[in-house]
C-alpha cells in the first residue's frame, strides 16, 4: 500500500492583483508559476516546455496561453500543448482560494515541471 502524498498550500496572491483576462507570474520555491484569470483562476508552469521562455510575456487566446517566442498554445484547464513546437504539457497545480488570497495546492517537496 503506497502512503498519502502529504499537501501544502503556498499562499501565490491577492484576488485583486490578478482581474479577469490577466496574467501573473509568481515563484514558487525558485519555480516559475503562471496564475491566469480566465474563465476561472489557473496555475500552470510559467516556463514554456519546448524552451525555457516566461509565458507571462505571451498572450492569452480563449482558453489557452500562447508562448511569445516560437507561438505553441497551451490549454489552460489540462496544460497540453495545442500548437507545436511544444510537444509536453505544461505542469497544473490546483488553485484555491481562502479570505481572498490565492493559493496552489503542491505536494511535499520539489515541484513539478516539464522540460524537453
Amino acid at each position: 500500500m503506497t502512503e498519502p502524498i502529504e499537501t501544502r498550500r503556498v499562499p501565490v496572491a491577492r484576488v485583486d492583483e490578478l482581474p479577469p483576462g490577466t496574467m501573473l507570474m509568481v515563484q514558487v520555491d525558485t519555480i516559475n508559476i503562471l496564475l491566469v484569470n480566465q474563465d476561472g483562476l489557473h496555475a500552470l508552469q510559467g516556463t514554456c516546455s519546448h524552451e525555457y521562455f516566461e509565458l507571462d510575456k505571451g498572450f492569452l487566446t480563449g482558453d489557452s496561453v500562447t508562448c511569445a517566442l516560437h507561438l505553441s498554445r497551451f490549454d489552460l484547464k489540462t496544460g497540453e500543448p495545442i500548437d507545436p513546437p511544444a510537444e509536453l504539457p505544461l505542469e497544473i497545480y490546483p488553485v484555491v482560494v481562502e479570505e481572498r488570497r490565492v493559493l496552489i495546492e503542491v505536494g511535499d517537496g520539489p515541484l513539478p515541471i516539464s522540460e524537453e
